[in-house]
């Protein structure tokens, strides 16, 4: 997959998915838990790929 071809979302839409507040995934982008790309207006991005690889390893960690 091309760079520019990534899916990318918003802290808000990735809360959604955790079901945790805006303000948790950016202290997860901070603390290195998700890699977060800067848009050029300073907004953050995530990789969808990234955030549903680690939804998948929650959610294998809390079923196990």
């Amino acid at each position: 997959m091309d760079y520019f071809d990534q899916v990318l979302m918003s802290p808000s839409e990735v809360a959604k998915l955790f079901r945790v507040d805006p303000k948790t995934v950016i202290r997860w982008a901070e603390s290195g838990k998700l890699t977060v790309i800067r848009t050029l207006g300073g907004h953050r991005r995530f990789q969808e790929t990234e955030v549903l690889t680690l939804l998948e390893e929650l959610t294998s960690v809390r079923n196990n």
